[in-house]
Order: structure tokens, then sequence, then C-alpha cells
């Protein structure tokens, strides 16, 4: 029997339309002798939808309303032994069952999905889901989190000062002044929990910093600042594993436009080094659905690196990877200066664009070879779950005077 896997895309985030393609990727690349997948798209506003349409790019390019009509709306609900989609509206007396879910694969990108809301959500339906678990998930998300979580594992990153809009509202001046004091021109300014590079800028001078801390602040309530590395080289690489066993895939080194790696670079800007902007297929032979996503961007794979910061590399993102308790596959982004030499830890993508499929294939392991092992993962995940005890039993109420209210009744 196939096992049915409901692939969560979309969602109340800034890069919902990311998800979109990485989830369709995803979908196209499932063994599909192993695996019934079903495409559940989140709107904007978080209502879910299935149907023939949802899984298809095409239908993305268009009217999302005109999608919609089509498509029928479903809620999860789980009636103790399984997690059904059902029908929605519901209909009395009728049967709204649409599926009942086997494994949940979440493809989603930024705050309020990727951060531990939607898997938040997933764990109380007892439904066991692919990736990183509630708190790997927020912590991953949260780049000022993850920074004290790998200093205390002696996990090199930059030093940085984070401030809240508050603080913002209350004396701009006074967080530009400390910046400008405690780390100086050119620093990096950055949303606490975003990726994609939205909302990032490099600041050389005080109004620089100035705008850098709106845009950023329009995007997020809590900021971060942190040195600017001048003669930056970029280098990413995937993980895939658990808390007993990660292995890393091969490096690559984004090509950036600018002096940043920007939202077109990742995203907009197929070319040489990266998957064509017209789609194509993986190694395996599955195509990658359209407008390639992080398999589009312009890269050197493997990146143009001496075998010793390779493997330096590799050693870091297992160690980060199991440091911040993540499951699945994630991409760790490193910073070199290469004036120095020194390589820092930049962040975590608990659920990377594309799934960075394309740093594994380098290594012999297919998309779909992936997707496989991935889903292995949360099936391992449920089965140790279950041997936990997450209640006992009681007679503590039975002797329980509640006070305060009339005759201590509530």
């Amino acid at each position: 029997m196939k096992i049915k896997i409901a692939v969560l895309f979309g969602g109340k985030s800034v890069e919902h339309e990311i998800s979109v393609i990485s989830a369709i990727q995803a979908i196209q690349s499932m063994n599909k002798d192993k695996y019934d997948v079903i495409p559940v798209y989140m709107t904007k506003d978080n209502r879910m939808y299935v149907g023939d349409a949802i899984g298809d790019i095409e239908s993305y390019r268009k009217d999302i309303g005109l999608l919609l009509e089509k498509s029928q709306q479903v809620v999860f609900m789980c009636d103790g032994s399984r997690t059904n989609l059902l029908k929605y509206p519901l209909r009395p007396f009728k049967n709204n069952l649409y599926a009942s879910i086997d494994v949940a694969f979440p493809i989603v990108h930024g705050t309020n999905v990727e951060d531990g809301a939607l898997q938040g959500f997933l764990q109380t339906l007892n439904l066991p889901y692919v990736g990183c678990d509630v708190l790997s998930s927020a912590v991953g998300m949260d780049k000022y989190a993850m920074k004290a979580v790998l200093k205390d594992k002696n996990i090199p990153v930059l030093e940085c000062l984070c401030f809240d809009s508050a603080q913002y509202r209350d004396d701009a001046s006074a967080i530009m002044r400390r910046i400008e004091k405690e780390i100086g021109f050119p620093v990096m300014i950055k949303p606490v929990n975003l990726g994609s590079s939205i909302g990032i800028n490099k600041a050389k001078t005080h109004k620089e910093l100035e705008d850098a801390l709106e845009l950023a602040f329009a995007f997020a309530g809590r900021v971060l600042a942190e040195r600017a590395i001048e003669d930056l080289q970029e280098i990413n690489c995937s993980v895939i594993g658990d808390y007993e066993s990660a292995q890393a895939s091969e490096c690559e080194e984004p090509v950036s436009s600018g002096e940043l790696l920007s939202y077109s670079d990742k995203y907009l800007n197929g070319g040489k080094g990266g998957s064509s902007s017209k789609g194509g297929k993986t190694a395996a032979g599955a195509p990658t659905g359209g407008k390639g996503g992080m398999s589009s961007l312009q890269r050197r794979l493997p990146a143009d690196i001496p075998p010793a910061l390779r493997e330096q590399v590799r050693t870091l993102a297992v160690q980060t990877f199991q440091a911040l308790g993540c499951n699945g596959v994630s991409r760790i982004d490193f910073m070199v200066d290469r004036k120095t030499g020194a390589l820092y830890v930049n962040e975590i993508n608990t659920i990377p664009g594309s799934l960075a499929f394309y740093l594994w294939e380098p290594l012999g392991i297919s998309y779909t070879q992936l997707l496989d092992k991935m889903i292995s993962l949360a099936l391992k995940r449920k089965r140790e779950n279950e041997s936990i005890h997450y209640s006992f039993d009681t007679n503590v109420l039975a002797g329980v005077s509640l006070s305060g209210g009339k005759s201590g009744k509530l």
C-alpha cells in the first residue's frame, strides 16, 4: 500500500511564491510507485486547497482566484487514530473525507510557516511530518537565537547586536549611535527571522544605516546588526540526517550580481552555473518544475575552494545541523573572510529553497533518493516518539477545590 503524503506549501509568508516553486519541484520528483502524493496549497491567509490543478506550476502563473474556484478547500482533523483531510465547508450527514494522511511534508519558507508554527500545528494533529521539529525550526529561523546556540557549542559566528521595534520607535538615533560605536562601517542590517535576502542591506554611511534599519523593521519586529565582511566569499553546504547520523553534501559558491546575494540573484537570474530559468530535469530525469527557485541560482558547483576548506565547511555544517537539533535536509550558509581566512556560519535554512537537491547530485544522490530519505527520517521519528510517555494516570483532580468564585466552583 502506498504511503499518503500531503505536501504543504505556500502560506502566510513573504516567501510564499518561492515555496510554490520548491514544492512543485519536489512533487514532480517523488517516487509515485511508493507514495500517493496530495499537494495542499495554503493561501496567504492560510486556507488550504487541494485538486488536480494545485500541483501544476502553470496554475500559479494566472489568477489565483480562478485556481481556488476550481479546487476543493479542506481542513485537517485528527480522529485519534488517523489524521484526515476533510472537505470544507463540512456538510451535515455527508461523507466529508477527502483523504487520510500518513505523513505531512511541509515545503514552506519564511515566517509563520518555516519557523515552527506549521510544525506545531501538525504535531497537535499527531501527524508525522518531514523536517525539523518545532524547536529546531524556531531557533533556525531566528538568527539571534541561532547564533547563541552555536556560540555555546564553540561554532564560529560573527558577533552581533539585536534591537526590537519598540526600541526603534522610542529612539532610532540611539540604536544608530550604538551600531556605529560598537560595530562601525560597513555593517550588515538583517531582519532576525526572514530568509531569501529579504530586508537585508549593507550600510557604509550614516544615511545608508538609517535607510537599512527602516527597511528591515518594515519586514520584522526584531533586527540584527553585524560587521560586514568586505572581502567576502560565500559557501553553502547541505546536510541530511538527524541527531544520530548526518552527512554533508557538496559545497557551492553562489555568484552574486552585486556586493551581497540578493533575492533576484537567488530566484530570478538563472544562467551559467545554475539550472535554466526555463526549467529542466534533475540528474535522475525528473522535471524541476519550471523556473527553478534556488536551483536556478548562478553558482560554482563544486565551490572553488581548497580541499582543506571544503572539509572544514562540511564538518562545521554537520556540527551546526546537529547542534540545532535538525532533521531531514537543511542548508547551512557560510562566510569566508578572505583577508583573514576566518570561516563563520552565517545562517541555517531548515527548509532550503529547492530542498538543496542540486547539492546532492554531485555525490550521486538523486532528488528522488533525497526525498525518500527525508520521508524515512520522518517515519523514524514517529516510531521514536511513540515510545515516549506524554502523560500518566493520576487522580490529582479528585481532591482539587477551586476558590475565588461562588461556592468555589467554576
